[in-house]
């Protein structure tokens, strides 16, 4: 294992950011957008992806190995046929070699994700 990452997200906070076309554009691709917009609430996985996003960073940060800091819209948080999350880093060359494990839950209130980067 090289690191760990956690972030918890208040769901009104991350609703209210979504009336920003900017700040949407900014920070998730269009296939995060594309599955929130097709969820019965997309603040609630917007929130969750906004989470993992921080999540990966802090475990990336706190690994000691960072070459290069990855922006929000970078690093992707997709989701399988299962609905299970799954990262995607769009930087070839910087993190090729590291695997990112994600866990994301949220509720009414809060979204909260845990991820466990390791070596391939």
């Amino acid at each position: 294992m090289i690191s760990v990452g956690t972030d918890i997200v208040k769901v009104s906070r991350i609703k209210k950011l979504l009336n920003n076309e900017r700040f949407i554009h900014r920070v998730y691709s269009k296939k995060e957008i594309d599955y929130c917009l097709s969820r019965p609430y997309p603040e609630l996985s917007f929130s969750g992806k906004f989470a993992g996003k921080e999540a990966v960073k802090k475990a990336l940060y706190s690994s000691g190995r960072i070459k290069y800091i990855p922006t929000f819209k970078s690093i992707q948080i997709l989701n399988k046929k299962d609905f299970s999350p799954f990262v995607e880093i769009d930087i070839t060359g910087f993190y090729q070699n590291i695997v990112f494990y994600i866990s994301v839950s949220h509720e009414k209130n809060y979204a909260i994700a845990f991820v466990h980067a390791d070596i391939n």
